[in-house]
């Protein structure tokens, strides 16, 4: 499990370069409520960056400014060297951003297959006709096939999406974001809903990863954002109380109390 700490950046490593995606000042109002509170943020290249906090704390905000789903009051957003804060969501997939959801957004009655390159066509620019086969670009499907292969569901590509458990239907989602062709992958709470035994397979899953895309970690499970993680930002009703090692935070009591409380944080 701790084998994931070994590709971590040192920190005269990251400031040698430029972040790959860089938040400052990142504010989100809704009514009265600041949900998004003069958030910064940097990720870099073969970084897995969590983003922890409780209910409500505005993770998933943030994740939906970053992919352009939901419009920023105030701040910037960069990925390189492109401000792409009022990117469409199209362009930023384009541009190397891909996503994943909390809960599943695969189409079940679609082959494991035709979900991956629904993704891909779509990153890709191309209109998808629902009357012409999903298989009929080679070069599209040749890469939905070797994103199921590096989640491990090759053999299932003929498959029915809604026929596999649970937890492969995860995998799947996460071949769907890796279909677009990403250079930042942001996973929102893709351990929800598995079990044990499948939450360390997608820990080996994203440390495997790490070496290919950076990585913004929405995650409850604490075992898997220590087990992961290089910097972890705690996020409490929309503010970063802090940024730091997974070390430092689950040693923070202001985070403890903040956020972690009595619950059980050894990874």
């Amino acid at each position: 499990m701790h084998a994931a700490h070994q590709a971590k950046y040192s920190t005269a490593n990251q400031s040698a370069q430029k972040p790959l995606l860089k938040i400052l000042g990142l504010v989100k109002n809704f009514g009265g409520l600041c949900v998004t509170d003069q958030v910064d943020l940097s990720i870099h290249k073969g970084q897995i960056h969590a983003v922890i906090g409780p209910n409500g704390a505005g993770k998933t905000t943030l994740i939906n400014q970053i992919v352009g789903e939901t419009k920023p009051d105030a701040g910037h957003i960069y990925l390189g060297e492109d401000e792409i804060t009022h990117w469409s969501v199209a362009h930023r997939a384009r541009a190397g951003i891909g996503r994943s959801y909390q809960i599943n957004s695969l189409i079940p009655h679609f082959t494991v297959l035709e979900n991956v390159l629904l993704s891909a066509q779509a990153a890709d620019g191309h209109n998808f006709h629902f009357f012409q086969p999903a298989t009929s670009v080679k070069r599209l499907t040749d890469q939905a096939h070797a994103c199921l292969a590096s989640v491990g569901l090759a053999h299932e590509h003929h498959r029915v999406a809604g026929a596999l458990a649970y937890g492969q239907q995860r995998l799947i989602e996460i071949a769907m974001a890796l279909g677009t062709q990403p250079k930042l992958l942001l996973l929102d709470e893709p351990m929800a809903g598995l079990g044990p035994t499948e939450t360390e397979r997608m820990i080996v899953l994203l440390s495997q990863l790490r070496q290919h895309y950076a990585t913004l970690l929405v995650e409850h499970d604490m075992g898997a954002v220590f087990a992961l993680a290089d910097q972890v930002s705690v996020l409490v009703y929309g503010k970063v109380l802090m940024c730091d090692s997974p070390d430092a935070v689950r040693n923070s009591e202001v985070v403890r109390e903040a956020y972690l409380g009595d619950e059980e944080v050894d990874a």
